[in-house]
């Protein structure tokens, strides 16, 4: 007769497959995830550490011809020409200064100013904004062409005097 044996048979070891390796994989893969939102913080944070520029700024630095800027000044109403047909807008924006409390005021004294720098703005392919008027704050990203006129890409307009809350007159008793 048979004999039957109900022993287990020794189980062969299985080869532990780089568990420190694992590790080191888990570690750099952390490390460049970090890196690079590190990196982008600190890059978005660079970039927009100044929204825009003065037209005085613009004017007084010849680095900036033909390179892509961003520049705020006020909207001079008298110069705005608009063909419908070709879509081309022109206007002048007047230099306004980066300390203020007032804007509408600071807009208001700026276009009057007839000593502030001008720079004029020629965009292609916009529609005439409504707000595009005389004394409003216009924020244009675009290049500095070396004839001295920006050409605009981007078109942000800001106007003061429409957005001024009516706070009604204190009662005195």
């Amino acid at each position: 007769m048979t004999e039957i044996s109900w022993e287990k048979p020794a189980a062969a070891s299985a080869p532990v497959i780089g568990k420190s390796n694992d590790r080191w994989k888990f570690i750099i893969g952390a490390v460049l995830l970090l890196g690079a939102v590190v990196y982008l913080l600190i890059s978005g944070t660079m970039g927009g550490a100044q929204y825009f520029m003065t037209v005085d700024e613009l004017l007084n630095n010849a680095d900036y011809v033909g390179k892509t800027v961003r520049i705020s000044g006020a909207v001079d109403g008298a110069t705005i020409a608009y063909d419908g047909n070709n879509l081309i807008l022109d206007f002048t924006i007047v230099n306004i200064p980066t300390d203020t409390t007032d804007l509408a005021q600071t807009l208001h004294n700026a276009v009057n100013d007839t000593r502030a720098s001008r720079i004029p703005v020629h965009i292609e392919g916009e529609v005439k904004p409504d707000l595009l008027q005389h004394e409003a704050q216009a924020i244009l990203t675009g290049q500095m062409g070396s004839d001295g006129v920006f050409y605009a890409s981007e078109l942000l307009l800001k106007c003061p005097s429409r957005y001024e809350e009516n706070v009604p007159a204190q009662v005195e008793s």
